[in-house]
């Protein structure tokens, strides 16, 4: 018997042949062939089943061309490590079963007219590869299996696996529709039971976060740890933040700092991201600005690469705190009804209204989903009234282009041309990158600085940075640095990405400023800040509106390792509030703490003065006043924050962590008033209390005796000072009487219906107010 036969789990065709190849060819009519074991009729079959495989390769193709696209860099790798082991092994691959079982497979072989390198599926219906012994395929009939059944199967299921989970991205990928999400996760779910490695990397996270899954941390943690067994780059550096939050395992920050350090060898960016703020704020490890600037430059790099001249979409940073304060108010976000009256405006031929919607749509924010589409026609319409802001946008489109909007320069520069000709400064822009990069013109440096300089006299960012760009490399100019930063600078005051990179590249290696490391890290910080990690930051910001508090503070945990600093205000603030079931009552302050801390040590007053709040109270640490009063010192020196100016004021009076100074007291009161208007009832209230508790001690200071031992009554009064005094207290006598006698006449009232007095619970000692 034959090793297929052995093998005991062959296809039906193999299963009932047991003669030689040439045999089973006799046995057949002249309307069949064999191919590879298989029986196949000759009717033409052959070349539509060729096609379909074609087509289906080439579909393969372009499903391995958009992952490629999606992470060139795991993918590159991957591919690397395969064409490695492929040339390794194709020189030793033996052929199993078949007709040459045991015989060195023969590359290139002939079949069907066609040379192959490699084995191949083609002919077969079950998909197992073959290959041929010899070089001609039909002349010789040699053939055997390249995999066993085994690895067949496991090729297969994958390949079914890989299916599933494109099926699950594009309905991902395509719908807004959360009903829609959900139905693509349940694909990603499938293909994760087959053990695909990204259908895994996706459901775990969605399971960590509550997205479109039950958020379950315990089979999120199990999946990162198949992952991570795996080698996946993603999985290591979840795993490091479950270890590093305690969230699902016991707290560990030197685990953490290994699965980081795996996670960012294998070239995650977020574990980059969490090393640099490690090594910047020292947090496990030695604080280390150069080991800090060399994560966070290779982030910033990827980042600034991923910029597009639309300017990406743009960051939103919500503290929960001051949303509680003031809903609305400090989000920056528009209301719903707002949104529909500014559409209304639109749809009624308000250009002002009509080119403001078209902006929030082209990059999101404030509530308005990105949409390019409607963008497109929000600036359609508005440069069709003669609006040059308009017009500038709809070049910045076209110049881009996009799904929607298709890229043609030279329409992108009819457009910029119309808008500068209008004196439009974001028209000048684009029409001065048509001339620098040659887009639809020809390049023309001297013209490319001319509109950069008209559009930066105009304070447009773009500009600035496109002149600043042009002397730093020398471009139609002479170089220097001083001017690029000159321009550089105004714009990152503007908020360019590109010009905060730019900076952070000068200061980094010292071109045209004193070296300086911790700018350096500071600006390319923030440009990593900018990086489309950043849109879950929203994403938490909609979990806690829509009351998921669990799912809002696992995310949040995740951006404040990355170093968010609104991130880690707002996870301290859900935790603060003990909103958080999945965090424990015992660990709620002490991590809270924590939080609290990273937010001020990046200078946030509010967490700077809930560091001094819950030292004085004792939440998650002990009471210590001392350290209370050096938060509320920083707080007050460094952000003049009347808050704590007040609270210091309260400390001084009842001397506590410092000692007690009425006096003091009253300068930090009334400075506390000088800062904030609303600082000033309170204050008047506690400079009277003040004042009634300075009167007290001044009495009891002085002697009452010697005092009035000291009085002369005859000299101050008169020598019938007495007869006064008596007839004052025969008024007072009579005006008792007077009134004693009109409470009996009065009718009482009966017991029942006297009114409760409220009882009034006594002020807490110690206790500053808020």
């Amino acid at each position: 018997m034959s090793l297929l036969d052995e093998e005991g789990n062959q296809d039906e065709s193999l299963e009932s042949k047991t003669l030689s190849a040439e045999d089973q060819v006799k046995d057949h009519s002249t309307g069949t062939r064999v191919v590879a074991g298989q029986i196949f009729l000759e009717s033409g079959k052959s070349d539509s089943q060729s096609e379909n495989e074609e087509s289906f390769h080439s579909q393969e193709e372009e499903k391995e061309n958009s992952l490629e696209e999606l992470n060139s860099l795991e993918m590159s790798n991957l591919l690397n490590k395969d064409l490695e082991e492929a040339e390794i092994q194709s020189p030793v691959l033996t052929a199993i079963g078949g007709t040459a079982d045991g015989e060195p497979c023969h590359f290139p072989f002939l079949f069907m007219e066609k040379e192959y390198a490699e084995c191949t599926a083609d002919g077969r219906e079950d998909g197992r590869l073959w290959c041929a012994t010899t070089y001609d395929y039909k002349k010789d009939q040699k053939w055997g299996f390249c995999e066993s059944e085994e690895q067949s199967n496991k090729r297969r299921q994958m390949q079914e696996a890989e299916d599933v989970y494109q099926i699950g991205m594009k309905i991902l990928n395509e719908s807004s529709k959360k009903a829609q999400k959900k139905v693509a996760y349940q694909y990603l779910l499938k293909a994760a039971d087959m053990n695909h490695t990204k259908a895994m990397e996706k459901v775990s996270y969605a399971l960590l976060f509550g997205d479109y899954l039950k958020q379950n941390i315990q089979s999120s943690k199990e999946l990162f740890e198949k992952l991570t067994e795996e080698g996946s780059p993603k999985g290591q550096m979840a795993l490091g933040f479950l270890y590093a939050s305690g969230l699902g395992v016991n707290s560990s920050q030197a685990k953490a700092l290994v699965y980081y350090t795996f996670g960012a060898l294998g070239g995650n960016l977020i574990a980059h991201m969490i090393l640099g703020y490690r090594y910047w704020a020292g947090i496990g490890v030695l604080q280390s600005c150069e080991s800090a600037l060399t994560h966070y430059r290779l982030v910033a790099n990827h980042v600034a690469s991923d910029i597009s001249l639309t300017g990406g979409t743009v960051v939103q940073r919500i503290r929960l705190a001051d949303e509680v304060e003031n809903p609305g108010m400090a989000s920056g976000m528009l209301e719903e009804d707002l949104i529909q009256y500014y559409q209304f405006l639109a749809e009624k031929g308000d250009v002002q209204a009509q080119v403001g919607l078209g902006q929030l749509h082209l990059h999101g924010g404030r509530g308005v989903e990105q949409n390019h589409q409607r963008a497109f026609e929000y600036f359609n319409q508005a440069a069709n009234a003669g609006n040059s802001h308009a017009m500038a946008f709809l070049g910045k489109m076209y110049s881009e282009g996009s799904d929607v909007v298709p890229q043609s320069n030279e329409t992108a520069l009819q457009y910029f041309k119309k808008a500068a000709d209008m004196g439009n400064p974001v028209g000048q822009s684009g029409l001065g990158m048509a001339y620098l990069y040659g887009r639809g013109v020809p390049v023309n440096y001297e013209l490319a600085l001319k509109y950069f300089q008209k559009a930066a006299e105009q304070g447009w960012v773009d500009g600035q940075l496109q002149l600043g760009s042009m002397y730093y490399n020398g471009i139609g100019v002479k170089k220097d640095y001083k001017q690029a930063l000159k321009y550089f600078n105004l714009a990152s005051q503007g908020g360019h990405i590109l010009a905060f990179y730019n900076l952070a590249q000068m200061h980094a290696t010292g071109t045209g400023v004193m070296r300086s490391c911790h700018t350096a890290v500071e600006l390319f910080k923030n440009v990593c800040e900018r990086g489309r990690w950043s849109e879950r930051l929203m994403t938490a910001y909609n979990s806690y509106k829509d009351g998921d508090s669990n799912s809002a503070v696992v995310q949040y945990l995740l951006l404040a390792e990355q170093g968010y600093e609104v991130a880690q205000s707002n996870a301290a603030f859900i935790l603060d509030q003990k909103e958080a079931s999945i965090v424990g009552e015992n660990e709620t302050y002490p991590r809270a703490l924590l939080h609290w801390n990273r937010a001020a040590s990046q200078g946030y007053t509010v967490a700077r003065i809930k560091l001094g709040d819950y030292h004085f109270y004792g939440f998650g640490t002990d009471v210590d006043y001392e350290t209370a009063f050096i938060h509320y010192r920083l707080a007050s020196e460094q952000q003049h924050s009347a808050q704590a100016m007040f609270n210091l004021g309260y400390m001084h009076e009842k001397g506590l962590g410092i000692k007690q100074d009425i006096h003091l007291a009253k300068r930090f009161y009334d400075m506390a008033a000088e800062a904030s208007p609303d600082a000033q009832v309170p204050v008047f209230l506690a400079l009277c209390k003040l004042g009634v508790i300075y009167s007290l001690q001044y009495i009891r200071e002085i002697n009452i005796r010697e005092v009035f031992s000291h009085i002369d009554m005859d000299q101050l009064l008169g020598p019938e000072w007495d007869l006064y005094l008596m007839t004052i207290i025969a008024l007072l006598l009579g005006t008792i009487i007077a009134y004693r006698q009109r409470q009996h006449q009065a009718i009482p009232r009966a017991a029942g219906l006297r009114p409760a007095v409220p009882q009034q619970e006594p002020p807490p000692e110690h206790q500053p107010p808020q």
